[in-house]
């Protein structure tokens, strides 16, 4: 090998090197983005919920690009599927959580969709621009009778969503049988309202999405930093109406 081919390979490698996964995700998220927009909206029953803020809003715990991503891109991309996977089927006439109550039953592509289409539409709405602090009310009398206390079930919380192998969700769940909150995970877009075996049924309160579309821009590979940051954006008002509901269901 010359030396001028020889010097300009180890440039390249040098270069190569210095792109980090970051720009590479950004790069291909991007892409994911521009297709997502280009690609009309597959025509059935189910349609992509608005966002209830800006993309920019929950800045600077979630980023603005991550918001714009995941629900232009991600978001839209499972509704789409899901009404190609329903369209001419007896599954068309379904609601959204019937769907979900019969997961077991369904294809893999009615699932996976289905899921993907309820978690996100859930997600935004436990989200705003002024959360966190702490509950209050009986959503906070009931967190400290089942976890001892709200810095416990926090630590739980926190557990279930950086422990969760690979990509999935972490969730707080009324179960109204025992009129008891449990902590939960499931993986892929698996959720708590899914007639699956190992799923622990219940109402969801709470959900965190630890796919690392929802993070990897801003936290690279740093879920528990995510998770962190996940504590200030939270809609408690929105918890604490869910379980309202929940108990009086």
């Amino acid at each position: 090998m010359l030396k001028r081919d020889f010097l300009k390979n180890g440039l390249l490698t040098m270069v190569g090197a210095l792109v980090s996964p970051a720009l590479l995700a950004a790069a291909h998220e991007e892409k994911l983005l521009r297709e997502a927009r280009a690609t009309p909206m597959a025509d059935g029953p189910f349609t992509l919920p608005a966002l209830p803020y800006a993309f920019n809003a929950l800045e600077p715990h979630i980023d603005a690009k991550t918001m714009e991503i995941h629900h232009d891109a991600h978001h839209k991309t499972y509704v789409s599927k899901l009404n190609e996977a329903v369209t001419g089927k007896p599954e068309e006439k379904l609601s959204l959580a019937q769907l979900l109550a019969s997961a077991s039953k369904q294809p893999d592509a009615i699932r996976n969709n289905a899921g993907g289409h309820w978690n996100h539409s859930f997600f935004w709405l436990l989200l705003a621009p002024k959360g966190g602090g702490q509950p209050t009310g009986a959503l906070a009398a009931a967190i400290n009778k089942d976890f001892g206390s709200y810095e416990k079930f926090q630590e739980e919380f926190t557990k279930a969503a950086t422990g969760r192998f690979g990509s999935g969700w972490a969730w707080l769940i009324h179960d109204k049988k025992a009129d008891k909150l449990a902590i939960t995970s499931t993986p892929n877009q698996d959720n708590p309202l899914m007639d699956l075996p190992g799923i622990q049924r219940g109402t969801p309160l709470l959900g965190l999405d630890v796919w690392e579309h929802a993070y990897y821009l801003k936290h690279q590979n740093k879920r528990p930093d995510y998770v962190k940051s996940f504590w200030n954006v939270i809609s408690w008002a929105e918890v604490n109406r869910r379980f309202d509901e929940a108990r009086k269901g």
